[in-house]
């Protein structure tokens, strides 16, 4: 099992970057997915996750709602986070884990992650 994030980089405060998770191992389309993002001095986060069924159920934490999109592509075996409107809040390294089943829990708790990939740092600063 690999997931791997890409995707991030530095943007004004204002700007969009859209992160992507390319699994491998593993079949896409039989798990949720999840966002967590970690800023220095601070706990991982959870920031989005998006369940199995089709337009998949998703959560964001209240500070991106309405900011960032979570979505899948099953065939491409990847998910991506749309994050516009970007804030110095922001910034921080990011991960995309596997749930350990089909479904969101919608606190994302981190011991409902099974794997984890390398993070993506995103920076906003001008």
């Amino acid at each position: 099992v690999q997931l791997q994030a890409s995707g991030g980089g530095l943007v004004q405060p204002g700007g969009s970057l859209r992160l992507s998770c390319a699994a491998s191992g593993f079949t896409l389309s039989n798990y949720a997915i999840a966002w967590f993002r970690q800023a220095p001095g601070k706990e991982r986060e959870g920031v989005s996750c998006i369940s199995i069924n089709d337009g998949g159920n998703t959560y964001y934490v209240d500070s991106v709602k309405g900011r960032f999109t979570i979505s899948r592509d099953n065939a491409k075996n990847t998910v991506y986070l749309q994050m516009n409107s970007l804030k110095p809040d922001d910034t921080a390294v990011y991960y995309c884990a596997r749930v350990r089943w089909g479904y969101c829990v919608p606190t994302m708790p981190t011991y409902t992650m099974d794997y984890w990939g390398r993070g993506t740092q995103v920076t906003v600063s001008s």
